[in-house]
């Protein structure tokens, strides 16, 4: 399956993450990598990135990959570690899904810097409404 219009209509329209600076630089059925560039709006009260951001930018990760199987996906559950602070410019999610059935889905996403610095790791299960995208 090849990423179609209505797929990239449906991420370019999650305004949240263009609000955040979030890019999608590969999308496949079950497979996606999103990045973003750090700037002060990253920032928590301690000057690292903010931990909401870092799970932004995996959810988003996630929403790109199980999307991309063809039918409206979304997470109903998430569990986030986050290993180190980044000391980078930049950070990159990558989501793989690990296992599907009809209706739910389960994925972790590997957030790094640009440095290949672990930063977290996201595991979420997603639930296939019935819409096809």
């Amino acid at each position: 399956m090849q990423t179609n219009d209505k797929l990239i209509k449906l991420l370019e329209n999650d305004r949240f993450a263009a609000f955040v600076g979030i890019e999608l630089v590969k999308v496949q059925p079950g497979y996606a990598v999103t990045k973003m560039d750090i700037s002060e709006k990253h920032l928590n009260g301690v000057n690292i990135i903010q931990g909401g951001a870092i799970f932004t930018l995996a959810d988003f990760a996630f929403a790109a990959a199980s999307n991309a199987c063809g039918q409206v996906t979304v997470g109903i559950n998430a569990s986030i570690a986050y290993f180190q602070a980044s000391k980078g410019n930049i950070l990159i999610a990558e989501a793989k899904e690990v296992a599907t059935s009809q209706k739910i889905s389960n994925y972790t996403v590997d957030v790094f810097n640009e440095n290949k610095d672990h930063i977290a790791q996201l595991s979420i299960t997603g639930y296939k409404k019935n819409e096809k995208i």
